[in-house]
């Protein structure tokens, strides 16, 4: 169970789910001066088609504030959201990359803009329900993998920097999503059964097509396979990732096998698909070039070898670091990594130590 030797005054970021509500919870019955704040970023005036709970999840994290006696606010950050999580994902799939809003929104809003806040307010830290853990050493504040494997999400604060880590709580961290729940149901909360979101940060349940169709135009081009013959046709190179599998609207040639994205021809706004083998054009790469590098402690492009985590549901795997100067990197990898994407997040471990991340650029 999640422990600290000092108490502090802080601001919980309660999300109106079961996970930061519980993260608040053990704060409170620990002693530290708790408040709780509710983040409003995105409330969907535009009317993209999807489901954006915003209402009810500001309704039912205010009764979980009430449940626990401790102060509620709600504090909008609509105009920072859309600067700062909005146009950058626009922007990144107008320019042929594939953005990771996930971790981008923990750098920049919640241990970025609501840090700042919560700083300005007297406030001397910010807490989360992440699966991670954070601990102080001597060379500084560290973040660990979550100690449930089933739900760690320390690939998400990969872009963290070491002051947001110092001002950073991760009360669930120590704890297996099980116990979360019945931790939840000891304090009585309103939220204990509440199903956990799976939307785009804080968009809620948008598809990520449609959001993309209300800001970014279609533009109709050939799907070709690897010899260049024409497979069909496709609406925008930016509704396709790599490695995808379904909804490209090429099919299968015979059982068992299935055609994959595996590039994009941005020149002749072409998307390619091949098999999903290790000598697919593309897709599978031992090689590549990571940049926006970001540090907890020491710097990722002082090391020799780090084991690097792809993207989140991967393995973190052994590899080779080459400095290349300006903030970027060359990543050798063991073996090769398939579907390695410009605009994704790679996360940067010592076992189970976070050490930082950076954005794919390139495949080599």
């Amino acid at each position: 169970m999640f422990q600290s030797s000092r108490m502090a005054k802080v601001l919980v970021g309660l999300s109106g789910g079961v996970d930061s509500a519980v993260a608040a919870a053990l704060l409170v019955e620990q002693g530290h001066e708790v408040a709780a704040g509710y983040m409003k970023n995105w409330i969907n005036e535009e009317g993209i088609p999807g489901d954006c709970p915003w209402e009810q999840d500001i309704e039912d994290a205010h009764a979980v504030a009430r449940k626990l006696g401790i102060e509620f606010r709600v504090i909008d950050l609509i105009d920072s959201y859309r600067g700062r999580i909005v146009d950058y994902l626009i922007e990144g799939y107008r320019s042929g990359v594939t953005p990771n809003p996930d971790v981008w929104c923990n750098r920049e809003m919640k241990f970025g803009v609501f840090l700042d806040y919560a700083l300005g307010q007297g406030f001397e830290r910010v807490a989360t329900g992440h699966y991670a853990r954070r601990r102080d050493g001597a060379s500084g504040a560290a973040i660990l993998r979550g100690a449930d494997p089933n739900k760690d999400q320390s690939y998400f604060l990969s872009l963290m920097t070491a002051r947001q880590v110092g001002h950073a709580m991760f009360p669930t961290g120590e704890m297996l999503k099980p116990e979360v729940r019945e931790v939840a149901k000891r304090f009585d909360l309103p939220v204990a059964a509440k199903k956990d979101s799976q939307g785009i940060c804080f968009l809620g349940q948008v598809k990520m097509s449609d959001f993309l169709r209300h800001y970014v135009p279609d533009s109709p081009g050939e799907i070709v396979d690897t010899e260049g013959r024409v497979m069909g046709g496709h609406q925008g190179l930016h509704l396709y990732t790599l490695g995808q599998r379904k909804g490209h609207g090429v099919a299968s040639p015979r059982e068992g096998m299935a055609y994959v994205v595996v590039g994009k021809d941005l020149a002749n706004n072409r998307l390619i698909v091949g098999w999903d083998t290790p000598d697919s054009s593309g897709l599978y790469a031992k090689t590549c070039v990571v940049g926006t590098l970001s540090s907890i402690n020491e710097p990722i492009a002082s090391l020799k070898r780090v084991e690097a985590q792809p993207r989140y549901r991967s393995r973190a795997e052994p590899a080779a670091v080459e400095d290349l100067g300006g903030g970027r990197i060359r990543l050798t990898f063991a073996k090769a990594q398939r579907a390695i994407s410009p605009g994704q997040i790679c996360a940067f471990y010592e076992g189970g130590r976070l050490l930082g991340g950076g954005v794919f650029e390139s495949a080599e």
